[in-house]
């Protein structure tokens, strides 16, 4: 399998990664939230128009999202990154590739990857 690298992941920070029957689940935080402990009413679980990839995109299945310490500044409104609502966080993601968008080098369909990407890992 290819590498994936970074700048090819970037295109889609503000959009939750797609899965492959014309919608996805996505986690969203659909506004700031206070610190930690989160209630139930901190985000929704939406289903969401499926996405193509674009020029230098890379579509994921996403299969595993990490928890960190950013994801929760980033929901506070308190890191260096700062979506607008709504948007789904998630900076760590592996997966797999379903489709490459036009220009796309080291990396195919069925390659498993990983990546780090600002926000958007908390979506199939």
């Amino acid at each position: 399998a290819g590498m994936l690298r970074v700048r090819q992941l970037v295109p889609l920070m503000s959009r939750a990664l797609s899965s492959s029957a014309g919608t996805y689940r996505a986690v969203l935080c659909e506004k700031l939230s206070p610190p930690p402990p989160f209630t139930k009413d901190s985000f929704a679980v939406k289903s969401l128009p499926s996405l193509k990839p674009g020029k230098g995109e890379v579509l994921i299945d996403v299969k595993a999202a990490a928890v960190n310490f950013p994801d929760i500044l980033i929901v506070q409104g308190k890191y260096q990154f700062k979506p607008d609502p709504p948007f789904s966080p998630g900076s760590e993601i592996a997966g797999v590739v379903l489709e490459c968008g036009e220009g796309v080098q080291g990396v195919s369909p069925n390659d498993k990857v990983l990546g780090s990407i600002p926000w958007g890992g908390y979506a199939e």
